[in-house]
């Protein structure tokens, strides 16, 4: 049976409380690092400051994709991954992972021509070891897509990913994570790592409660191993700055529309004329979603993200192009959301034009840094969460 909120406290306020490792952060990549460690024998406690995956975790664009896009840019084996991850995800989880189609519109003298895009679609779908890609031509695109824009219509371009509920992933592995013995508590905020004075090894952690206003419960709790998975948020418990990478705090934000205003039955992609960002309109929940931007966030983290005009008319600017007919505007829009992407960047970050790198251009894989016990972890993707853990895993070995 499970442990309730005060009986892990209580194991929590000895003295003595001591675990193999303790995680930081109740994200998927947090989630994923307990289920892999306690499922390897380590007794494991994990703390989220807020909620569990309150913070990225609950604002993606709720996809588990391969990143086509990143294929095309170069990135090779962040693609491979995560389509491998992928099929192995909605092999495992049916019903909370589930296939997605996904049509790509072709325009006369639009970038990328259905030639250069079918070839990517091969490759994307040898890595998966799984054909989905699929050629479509004008009659057939309006079929999948009513509504769309015809003016230019050569045709489109169709293949599978997948989308999930975010946040109910996220609860399914911490579930599985305490099934195997971990300890996962939210709103317990860590607030220093504590050292030995001498060696410098990590020795634990000191942690406050935050749920009641009431009363203050701080307790200290031993582990010889801290492990940072909080994301963007990385920098406030990470002790050492790294001279050539650097966290880039990216927002991106969501409308969502009612279905009858927008009906799409597949995920419609269209590259945005603004920024040749692919921004994408999709069925979510009995309504319909249009994401996302990517740009940097430079309000406080402690805030809760927003999207901002800028974002809404970039968004509405992209609805116009691929459905005129149906004029949405923002009177339609019944709902937001916005969250901030834990982009690690190189820096300085300019261009030979002595420019800011656009943030559609930067690299999403992860990265990791280790300081004598205390190892921290930032970037990467919701659907390879099990490999960063692994490999986050490895590190403090």
């Amino acid at each position: 049976m499970p442990l309730t909120r005060e009986q892990k406290l209580d194991q929590l306020a000895r003295g003595d409380a001591a675990f193999d490792v303790v995680v930081v952060g109740g994200g998927i990549t947090g989630a994923g690092i307990a289920r892999e460690a306690a499922g390897s024998g380590l007794s494991t406690l994990l703390v989220e400051q807020r909620d569990f995956s309150w913070g990225t975790s609950s604002r993606s664009s709720k996809m588990i994709h391969g990143g086509l896009r990143y294929l095309g840019s170069g990135h090779f084996r962040l693609t491979r991954d995560a389509v491998r991850e992928r099929e192995r995800l909605l092999a495992e989880a049916p019903g909370l992972i589930d296939p997605l189609r996904f049509i790509m519109p072709h325009y006369q003298k639009q970038f990328p021509g259905p030639k250069l895009f079918q070839l990517l679609l091969r490759l994307y779908d040898r890595l998966a070891g799984k054909p989905s890609r699929q050629r479509l031509s004008p009659a057939d695109t309006l079929q999948w897509v009513p509504g769309l824009s015809t003016s230019h219509l050569t045709g489109a371009s169709g293949f599978t990913d997948a989308v999930t509920d975010d946040a109910r992933l996220v609860q399914r592995v911490l579930e599985e994570a305490e099934a195997d013995g971990a300890i996962c508590l939210n709103y317990m905020q860590a607030q220093a790592v504590l050292r030995n004075s001498e060696t410098n090894a990590v020795t634990g952690v000191h942690l406050l409660d935050t749920s009641t206003d009431s009363q203050t419960l701080e307790m200290t709790v031993n582990t010889p191993l801290v492990i940072n998975a909080t994301g963007a948020w990385a920098d406030q418990l990470k002790q050492t700055d790294s001279t050539d990478t650097r966290i880039r705090p990216l927002r991106g934000s969501h409308l969502v529309v009612p279905y009858s205003r927008l009906p799409v039955s597949c995920s419609v992609s269209l590259f945005h004329p603004e920024d040749r960002r692919p921004v994408f309109a999709f069925p979510w929940q009995g309504t319909t979603v249009l994401g996302t931007t990517d740009l940097d966030h430079t309000e406080s983290l402690s805030r809760e993200p927003a999207i901002n005009r800028e974002e809404l008319d970039y968004l509405l600017q992209i609805s116009s192009r691929l459905f005129p007919a149906s004029a949405i505007t923002e009177r339609d829009v019944i709902a937001t959301w916005a969250g901030v992407r834990p982009v690690v960047t190189q820096s300085p970050v300019v261009t030979q034009n002595k420019e800011t790198r656009k943030p559609s251009k930067e690299n999403r894989e992860h990265v990791i840094w280790s300081d004598n016990g205390l190892i921290s972890v930032s970037g990467g993707k919701l659907t390879t969460f099990r490999l960063i853990a692994r490999e986050v895993l490895e590190r403090g070995q």
